[in-house]
């Protein structure tokens, strides 16, 4: 018999519209989850069950005809996004206690939408490496397989929508944190083109690098989620893409990007690394699937190579120089220390050389691809990664490095400011996900979700699940939201 949480998102609000269920039970259901999986996972730092509870209650008493598409569904906020009245750690033990007076502006859209947030997911501290495992949350783990890494820094949001604790979640991507755990969890994940989604109220356009998106299960519910992101907001350093004409969501339902010209490559951009067979030939199947769709894919240089990765790098050291308050710099990690550190030794002089030389890069990678519609790539250079695995030497300059060699992909398209979108096309030998990287041109969102949707519906669909779906269900999980594991 199917559970709530089988339902997508999408296929959770239509039972609501129908009156087969209730935001009440959904929350009530997935908090049960929470409860008996969350730890295991690593999906959360922070679980805001009375919030929640509040917040359902007042979406079932919105009448049926002014409910949106996600109106009443269950979902959760990554650490590093502000939240009013809600402990936010931004994945550090420097801010263990802090509580925001404001909402980030996706927070407040997702908030109007009718969704209804169980909690803060588990984040890489100040959101600066690709795995999320500090000192305020257990570590999130593949739910694939609990000794392998969800990623970062969306890493708890990946672990959530994995086993089934919450149908999509937002997250952020400064340098590939939104399609890096779902490459690793085998999930959609959307980094949107460069001001399509506010980063306000608070901070600075952080070089354009980082933006809020959507992590889900399918592409419809991702287009969904987007379409209650993608509000725009006076004010915002880099303006917003047009809409599409009855938003993305009517997009992805269609799944008619017409035919298109994608170059396809598997060379890393940021470093000289070998790429394992697993994630080429999830690229090839994509690749397959493209071409049967009738699309012409063609083999292309990537836009930009390794000498690309000692600009990138003092950025990443810049925006690692966040306020922390002086007399709790000392709980900062390691990594963090190191790169804070660093950052600190740039001169204004320095860091304008390189903006200007990164653009420049920028340009040239433009001009190498400018005859294709999309780009198609992996998403990662290896598949999977042991938790543990990248601070294995205690050292954090090997850490650093580590992280480049396992993602050398990513980060480009934050540069770029590119839409680009990890899908779960591909598996390992032994059955863990493997996800494809399909990239867009700036400010056409709407063809490369297009695109992926037609993709997920060639592929027969992508909605697989890992064992520990199973592991707890209503029937073995107590009226006090304690978990049994089933035997």
């Amino acid at each position: 018999m199917a559970e709530p949480h089988d339902l997508t998102a999408l296929e959770q609000a239509a039972a609501m519209t129908r009156g087969e269920l209730s935001s009440v039970e959904l929350v009530e259901h997935s908090l049960r989850r929470v409860a008996a999986l969350g730890d295991t996972v690593g999906a959360f730092v922070t679980v805001t069950p009375d919030l929640a509870r509040q917040a359902a209650r007042a979406a079932d008493a919105v009448p049926t005809e002014e409910r949106g598409p996600l109106h009443g569904v269950p979902t959760a906020i990554k650490d590093l996004t502000l939240t009013a009245g809600v402990r936010t750690t931004f994945g550090s033990a420097a801010f263990f206690d802090f509580v925001p007076p404001v909402d980030a502006d996706v927070v407040r859209f997702i908030k109007a939408a009718g969704l209804v947030s169980l909690g803060k997911t588990t984040t890489s501290e100040l959101g600066c490496s690709l795995y999320s495992e500090g000192r305020v949350a257990p570590p999130a783990r593949n739910p694939w397989q609990l000794a392998y890494t969800a990623g970062g820094s969306s890493g708890g949001a990946a672990a959530a929508v994995a086993a089934g604790l919450v149908p999509v979640a937002q997250g952020s991507d400064g340098g590939g944190s939104l399609r890096i755990p779902a490459s690793l969890c085998g999930l959609v994940g959307y980094k949107p083109s460069r001001g399509l989604v506010s980063g306000g109220p608070i901070g600075s356009g952080a070089f354009g690098l980082p933006t809020s998106g959507p992590l889900g299960r399918t592409v419809t519910d991702v287009a969904a989620l987007l379409d209650v992101m993608a509000v725009p907001v006076p004010g915002e350093p880099y303006l917003p893409p047009p809409a599409p004409s009855g938003g993305y969501l009517a997009v992805a339902r269609r799944a008619e990007p017409g035919p298109l010209r994608i170059g396809r490559f598997t060379t890393p951009m940021l470093a000289d690394e070998p790429v394992h067979p697993d994630c080429v030939a999830a690229v090839d199947r994509a690749a397959a699937l493209l071409t049967a769709a009738g699309h012409e894919v063609v083999e292309v240089p990537p836009p930009l190579g390794p000498a690309a990765w000692p600009l990138f790098e003092i950025l990443w050291y810049v925006l690692a120089l966040a306020p922390v308050p002086p007399q709790r710099e000392a709980e900062l990690l390691p990594l963090t220390r190191l790169l804070r550190a660093r950052g600190a030794e740039l001169s204004a002089g320095t860091l304008s050389a390189t903006l200007g030389e990164l653009q420049a890069q920028v340009r040239l990678g433009a001009r190498r691809t400018a005859g294709c519609d999309l780009l198609l790539c992996p998403t990662l250079a290896t598949p999977q990664a042991p938790v543990g695995w990248f601070t294995a030497d205690a050292d954090p300059a090997a850490d650093f490095d580590r992280q480049r060699r396992f993602s050398p992909y990513c980060a480009i398209f934050n540069v770029t400011g590119d839409p680009s979108v990890s899908l779960p096309l591909g598996t390992t030998t032994d059955g863990l996900p493997v996800g494809v990287l399909l990239t867009g041109r700036y400010g056409d969102d709407a063809r490369l979700i297009a695109t992926a949707a037609q993709l997920e519906n060639s592929s027969d669909g992508w909605d697989r699940h890992p064992a520990i779906w199973r592991a707890v269900d209503s029937a073995n999980v107590n009226g006090d939201g304690v978990g049994r594991s089933a035997a």
